[in-house]
């Protein structure tokens, strides 16, 4: 049996490397293992905010309605077997370390995110998945998954301003490299878009011979409540996957069903611990999600509490990212902040945090973490944002869970 632990030490030499955006490496590499990206049904998902939380409704509704589904998705949380999930659970080790190393043997020109890609076609091919539902990494036009042939539903969630040097300094420029995933015979849902953005999609459309499903009910059975008790956080992004879930054909009940049971790591995931302490992780990493965060805070979440200073804001942000005008939308959530950087290589020097708003610099999450729970108490509210990085040393640390190092990637 093949060491996952150093199959992945393996793998994370690549880190350096970078991303290296582009599809002919990724074609190659296909071609050498029978072009396993040929034979799946997928849904190909891209925006800038919110294409993990359409992917994982869309899994999870597949799932309930009885579909075996692979998703992809990426960077991971805690350990990186999240990324290539199998009928709703993390990849085995053995089965990925074994793809891990077949790839790297076999194409050693690779990316990080290339291998990470490839294996996971290789593993939804040898589990004979009914669906494979693929999260973008970056963009979409030149990203690794991009690969795939016409996707059954192509989606673009959101266009906002986030990567662009990799993608424009324009709504117009990000818009085209993620309709870039739009292709000959698919349907193409979107949420809300600005219109500079809807133009660029609607071009492709028609450009290429897609077919545009006007966005739907995020209910499945009109009229019905979902059970999901943070839906109203999830906004637009549940309306796409709906509509996703209608054009595959997926019965409403279990559409419902699957909404219901969803799990949603970090992305407004409310925890309870002790049964008092409540702690909100979300993945905003860019200015866009901040907003949405702020918007999502509303007295229905918060509950009994009663003002600013008992909700604590641990905050934390890498270079690529816009954090100042991130801070600056989040100043009306918390009466506390704490400045931490993330545990990756390109985080952002807390202390530099002050100069936007006043805030207290903590050496480490955990230390980040207590010291936030200190302040407002076992009945006020942590909220832990501004990377993803960020929140999965968070959720690693309060549930007690095993993490990999976590990769910009």
């Amino acid at each position: 049996m093949t060491d996952l632990k150093a199959t992945l030490e393996r793998l994370y030499e690549l880190v350096p490397l970078g991303r290296k955006l582009g599809l002919e490496r990724m074609e190659a590499a296909c071609a050498a293992f029978g072009n396993p990206e040929r034979g799946l049904r997928t849904v190909h998902v891209a925006g800038t905010n919110g294409k993990g939380t359409v992917s994982g409704f869309v899994a999870s509704m597949a799932g309930a309605a009885g579909l075996k589904v692979g998703l992809y998705t990426s960077p991971h949380l805690c350990r990186f077997a999240e990324r290539i999930r199998i009928g709703g659970e993390p990849i085995e080790d053995a089965a990925l370390a074994n793809s891990i190393n077949s790839v790297m043997d076999r194409c050693p020109d690779l990316t990080f995110f290339e291998v990470a890609t490839l294996t996971a076609l290789l593993s939804f091919r040898e589990a004979a998945v009914d669906l494979a539902v693929l999260e973008v990494g970056l963009g979409g036009r030149l990203d690794a998954t991009n690969v795939i042939p016409p996707p059954e539903v192509a989606a673009v969630t959101r266009v906002a301003f986030d990567h662009m040097a990799e993608l424009g300094d324009s709504l117009t420029a990000i818009a085209q490299e993620k309709a870039g995933i739009i292709k000959p015979g698919s349907k193409v849902v979107t949420g809300r878009l600005h219109p500079h953005a809807r133009e660029v999609v609607e071009a492709k459309v028609q450009e290429v011979g897609a077919t545009l499903v006007p966005l739907g009910s995020p209910e499945p059975l009109p009229g019905a409540p979902l059970a999901y008790p943070r839906c109203a956080m999830i906004g637009t992004n549940l309306a796409v996957a709906v509509t996703i879930g209608r054009e595959l054909g997926l019965p409403p009940e279990k559409m419902a069903q699957g909404v219901e049971n969803v799990s949603l790591p970090g992305r407004n995931e409310l925890l309870h611990r002790n049964g008092q302490e409540l702690t909100l992780l979300d993945c905003a990493h860019n200015p866009d999600a901040a907003v949405a965060l702020v918007h999502s805070l509303d007295p229905s979440i918060l509950g009994e509490i009663e003002s600013r200073r008992d909700v604590a804001l641990v905050f934390g942000a890498i270079k690529t990212k816009n954090y100042k005008a991130m801070l600056k939308r989040l100043e009306p959530v918390a009466g506390h902040r704490l400045y931490v950087a993330p545990p990756v290589s390109r985080a952002v020097d807390p202390a530099l945090m002050t100069d936007v708003l006043s805030g207290e610099v903590v050496s480490n999450v955990g230390d980040a973490l207590t010291r936030a729970r200190t302040l407002v108490g076992s009945k006020g509210i942590v909220i832990v944002t501004g990377s993803t990085f960020l929140v999965g040393a968070a959720r690693a640390l309060l549930l007690g869970l095993p993490s990999d190092p976590a990769v910009d990637l």
